[in-house]
């Protein structure tokens, strides 16, 4: 087994914002020259998650309402009582949706859909800089 990897570095805005990682992600797996096999995905930090979606402003927008209704940012949350913090929610989102996805390599492409995309969602309450380890194994 050949383990190839890169890291992908973007400063976000947080407070929910989904950005579309897929370009990033086929630059470190085109550089790895493998033809047929796997790309890991990861996002380093407990607020941060990566997932897939069609990376347009109406899915956009529909996954941030639905995140807003299953883990409100104004909760009562332990978390923010006995840390005196603020993001609780980003924390929850994250595990919610984890921090990873791993995609098939087939003839040196991502085995994605037409209108399927890697998304990072920043949830924590401020700016933040990301750090997302892809790995590719053949």
């Amino acid at each position: 087994m050949s383990v190839h990897g890169g890291l992908l570095r973007l400063d976000t805005e947080g407070d929910g914002q989904i950005l579309d990682l897929t370009d990033g992600v086929h630059s470190v797996v085109r550089a790895s020259g493998i033809q047929r096999g796997l790309v890991t995905v990861f996002a380093i930090g407990s607020t941060v998650a990566v997932t897939t979606i069609e990376h347009e402003p109406g899915a956009v927008g529909d996954l941030r309402a639905l995140l807003e209704r299953l883990i409100p940012r104004r909760g009562d949350y332990s978390h923010n009582r006995l840390n005196h913090d603020t993001n609780a929610h980003a924390h929850l989102r994250a595990a919610l949706i984890g921090p990873s996805e791993t995609i098939p390599i087939v003839d040196g492409r991502m085995a994605l859909g037409t209108w399927q995309q890697i998304v990072l969602l920043d949830f924590d309450d401020r700016p933040r800089s990301r750090t997302v380890a892809v790995h590719v194994l053949s």
